[in-house]
């Protein structure tokens, strides 16, 4: 049995163009693996190609070309046993509003072909807090309250992957918690997490490893922390003694004035030393009063590499 979830190898969708437009390469030959057991982010920017990939492993769009591994099972050579390894909470809350959460959950059930004496409808009600709106019509529910139901939904044939797309978008922080809490729960038992999602400070807590896709390709594959050291930047802020007048100047720093007042350096350490950085705030005329230095974050490093996917600065 391999050690990896998802085996995706020269994966490709083109979809043809229509009324004269040319095609669109959402995918060009993608190349990823992710270990089993593992909470794994799928970043990109909008139109990067992350739903494509999500809906090709879901088994909702036919890829152009290349092989899809789930948990072992091919997707082409043994497709029912590679979407049933699967779940999938999707973006859109896409819920038939005349059904009760337990009624969606057992229809869902169904479809999986899970024989009924082995559902644990009750059992995903209680985790996801919806037991006690366990009879209730899904048109009543609230948008938190469905957004919960989808996650129950993707449960029910207790997959061994399970995919979250966006799960937090447009969440309150208390409904936020919860899923990060049920996701470390089953994440503990041994299912393996995919997230994708905009909030960067979600990835950056709860991954383990990360992929960035950028227009269709991978440009960065790596640990979280691997993937932090990759950006040698570095920040120094500055709160002066008193209002500053002049920016700072010198070969490669930016020097920006925030509202509080604090000047912000940006640098490179491999080029240029924090003595040099200091150095051209003293000339600038500025007494320090305080002064830190700050990280990149996993924000830093997404720009840095969707913009260098862009033809943009690195920087």
């Amino acid at each position: 049995m391999s050690a990896d979830a998802i085996q995706i190898k020269a994966l490709r969708k083109i979809y043809k163009g229509h009324k004269g437009q040319p095609e669109k390469h959402a995918l060009k030959g993608v190349d990823l693996t992710v270990p089993r057991g593992s909470v794994f982010g799928l970043l990109g920017p909008n139109g990067a190609g992350k739903s494509t990939m999500i809906n090709i492993l879901a088994g909702l769009v036919r890829k152009t070309s290349g092989s899809v591994s789930i948990w072992g099972f091919d997707q082409d050579a043994n497709p029912r046993q590679a979407r049933a390894a699967i779940g999938v909470m999707p973006q859109e809350l896409n819920l038939d509003p005349f059904f009760t959460p337990r009624g969606a959950l057992e229809v869902q059930a169904g479809l999986y072909g899970v024989p009924k004496a082995e559902r644990h409808s009750d059992e995903i009600l209680r985790m996801i807090g919806l037991e006690d709106k366990a009879e209730a019509y899904a048109r009543t529910l609230s948008g938190g309250m469905r957004r919960r139901l989808l996650l129950g939904k993707a449960l029910v044939h207790r997959p061994s992957v399970l995919v979250l797309d966006e799960p937090t978008a447009g969440v309150d922080i208390e409904l936020r918690q919860m899923l990060w809490e049920n996701i470390r729960k089953l994440n503990a038992q041994g299912m393996t997490i995919i997230l994708t999602t905009h909030y960067l400070e979600e990835a950056e807590e709860m991954c383990d490893e990360i992929a960035i896709i950028n227009q269709g390709e991978v440009v960065a594959r790596d640990t979280k922390a691997r993937l932090l050291g990759r950006l040698d930047a570095k920040t120094m802020v500055v709160q002066p003694a008193v209002p500053v007048t002049v920016l700072p100047q010198g070969a490669g720093i930016e020097a920006d004035l925030r509202e509080d007042g604090a000047v912000a350096l940006r640098y490179r350490s491999q080029a240029t030393s924090a003595e040099e950085v200091l150095a051209a705030v003293h000339a600038a005329g500025i007494s320090i009063r305080d002064v830190k230095t700050e990280e990149a974050d996993l924000e830093d490093v997404f720009l840095s590499l969707t913009k260098a996917g862009r033809g943009g600065s690195a920087w």
